[in-house]
């Protein structure tokens, strides 16, 4: 029986959860543009495959100093009005076809614990890889605990992640969108390439990789 972990953003949902929460903490006005003015040349440097693996801990930063409530608030409403219509419902179905043939499926992503939690109910799903937001004294402190699984790092977290549950790396089946999980993809026994950038799709091609294109969203 195989595993399946499934990458989130832009794998199973259209953009980057990132972006979704960025735009409704803009709209509830508790962080601002300036905060977030790097933002455009990362994204070019991700685009011309020169990320930068530090990042989202960067990033996290200008997070510190908000409520634990408000931002579960925030969440809650980035999921409803953001997210959730822009989930892929070709990756929906694949992963509750994969639940009926009793199949185990989890989320292995960058993305914050606390974004992704509505996914997982959303979707049924039990555990998930991710990037744990840290919190003190009830509020964001500005960091992240533990390893971000981004890049390298992701591979790192994944291997620790199947040996604490003694699962083989080739019975794993890996769906990503990025040449930043590539590292991942070389080591689970199943890659597949869903909406892959320009770096991941000339890989999947030489390796022969499955390759998916999901197009319609849940709306």
């Amino acid at each position: 029986m195989s595993v399946h972990l499934f990458d989130v953003d832009y794998t199973l949902i259209k953009k980057s959860t990132s972006w979704y929460f960025f735009l409704e903490a803009l709209k509830q006005k508790k962080v601002s543009l300036g905060q977030f003015r790097h933002l455009p040349f990362e994204w070019v440097r991700y685009k011309l495959g020169r990320a930068n693996e530090d990042f989202i801990a960067q990033a996290v930063t200008h997070l510190a100093g908000i409520d634990k409530q408000v931002m579960e608030n925030l969440v809650s409403a980035c999921f409803i009005r953001r997210l959730k219509p822009n989930i892929y419902a070709e990756g929906v179905r694949l992963i509750r076809s994969l639940q009926e043939k009793g199949e185990p499926v989890y989320l292995a992503t960058s993305s914050f614990d606390i974004l992704i939690r509505p996914l997982e109910d959303y979707l049924s799903l039990t555990d998930s890889i991710d990037s744990a937001l840290e919190f003190a004294d009830g509020r964001t402190s500005g960091r992240i605990r533990g390893m971000i699984p981004f890049g390298k790092n992701k591979k790192n977290a994944v291997a620790a992640w199947l040996k604490e549950r003694s699962l083989p790396p080739e019975d794993v089946c890996f769906y990503s969108d990025s040449y930043t999980d590539l590292p991942v993809m070389e080591f689970c026994g199943h890659p597949v390439a869903v909406n892959p950038d320009r770096f991941l799709e000339r890989e999947a091609k030489q390796r022969d990789w499955p390759v998916l294109r999901f197009r319609e969203t849940v709306g």
